[in-house]
């Protein structure tokens, strides 16, 4: 027998719910303000009770961090974000679904933390779409875990420097490791998510693709997943576009059908992200912005707040257009120089490759198109000799290798020349 409490607070409105659990069945709870009792229930059909917000909301803070269900053929888990997408994701997983939100740190003092895809307002649209339509939904809260896996790394990157991407490494690594972990304890035979790619068969081995429609394609986002847990991942709206889902969306009477997408970088909170790295610690520092040659042309006031192919905001006057052209996080010092100087066509990376290749198409920025190139491999990754120069490469950003519309590598690049 063991006990759970979770408690949740808005607006000066307390609620709280403690549970007695034995196994997976309820033997006693205290939980007012639900539709009905939960006594007797198991974990997995509590999750499905509804009733008050804030009472809800204490149920599944007591729930997540001891739930589980016995294995049962069929059932799925679908990551519920609380917009349009994971909500036809999970009517395509009916029936035997099981809702599931990640409830991550946001910066609270970000102007929009409401639209984040694991804000507290997200939690509870997810959970009332699931409850809508009779699913069992979990709140896992990781805050603690998320901060230290992604926030403090993207901080680290920017004090080095670089220029990372932490959507990359959350959906790559984090995110989807902690929801195939709870699809297990769940019972569930495999992960749906409402992301726009695929799974195709390529050289012997599952991989992942291209979504169908590259407007909304998030490949290059999910391609540091490992190519292992393919067989329990199910990405249902990878053949089609965003207005069929809405659509979808629409015709299941969901009132998430025409909600606004988040932002990327959810724990920014709808803030640039330079104001999010002052308040956290990368503090302004004077320090000379010079050209190729060393020679001082300005001074800047933190080389953090420079990226390699940005054009705007430099500060110096220059009868040519001036881009920046690399940081050098030690010396504090920004390089700039005229467009044509910021051509690379070798670049370095840390990470893998999941098929042998040699001719790849690469895609070194998520808004910019693949290249073609050549690939060797390295001790530590790989390296790309591009078919034709790429402009603004930039150390922490991902290179993600595509044969066709297979995702066959990825890594972070490390250096380009």
């Amino acid at each position: 027998m063991i006990e759970s409490f979770g408690d949740s607070t808005r607006d000066g409105v307390w609620a709280a719910v403690r549970l007695r659990i034995d196994g997976e069945r309820i033997a006693e709870a205290d939980a007012p303000g639900l539709d009905r009792s939960i006594d007797g229930m198991t974990l997995l059909e509590a999750a499905a009770v509804g009733g008050e917000t804030l009472a809800v909301d204490a149920l599944a803070n007591a729930l997540g961090p001891v739930f589980r269900a016995e294995p049962s053929r069929g059932r799925t888990a679908v990551a519920m974000s609380g917009g349009v997408d994971s909500a036809v994701a999970l009517l395509r997983a009916l029936p035997g679904a099981v809702g599931v939100t990640l409830r991550l740190w946001l910066d609270p003092a970000g102007p929009s933390a409401e639209r984040a895809c694991c804000s507290p307002e997200a939690v509870i649209a997810a959970r009332a779409t699931c409850h809508r339509l009779g699913v069992p939904h979990v709140t896992l809260d990781l805050r603690e875990e998320f901060r230290n896996a992604i926030v403090s790394p993207f901080l680290d990157g920017y004090a080095r420097g670089e220029t990372p991407n932490p959507c990359i490494r959350c959906n790559g690594a984090f995110r989807f490791d902690e929801l195939l972990a709870f699809a297990e304890r769940a019972g569930c035979d495999r992960l749906a998510t409402g992301h726009y790619a695929r799974i195709v068969e390529r050289g012997g081995r599952r991989l992942l693709a291209r979504g169908a429609d590259a407007a909304k394609d998030q490949s290059y986002m999910l391609a540091q997943v490992d190519p292992a847990l393919l067989d329990r991942i199910w990405f249902p709206l990878g053949e089609q576009g965003k207005e069929q889902t809405r659509d979808e969306a629409d015709r299941a009477g969901l009132d998430v059908a025409r909600r606004a997408e988040s932002q990327e970088a959810c724990f920014l909170a709808g803030d640039d992200y330079r104001a999010f790295l002052s308040r956290h610690g990368l503090a302004a520092r004077p320090g000379p912005i010079v050209d190729a040659d060393g020679n001082e042309l300005g001074v800047h006031s933190g080389a953090w707040e420079f990226t390699p192919g940005q054009r705007r905001g430099i500060g110096v006057v220059a009868e040519r257009p001036l881009y920046v052209l690399d940081t050098d996080a030690a010396a504090n010092a920004v390089v700039v120089g005229p467009h044509e100087a910021l051509a690379r066509s070798r670049v370095r990376a840390s990470g893998r490759l999941y098929l042998p290749a040699e001719r790849v198409d690469a895609k070194l920025r998520y808004r910019s198109p693949a290249i073609a190139a050549r690939v060797s491999g390295t001790e530590a990754g790989f390296e790309l000799e591009l078919d034709e120069p790429a402009y603004g490469v930039a150390r922490g950003q991902a290179a993600v290798l595509y044969a066709g519309d297979a995702v066959i590598g990825c890594g972070t690049v490390t250096g380009a020349s």
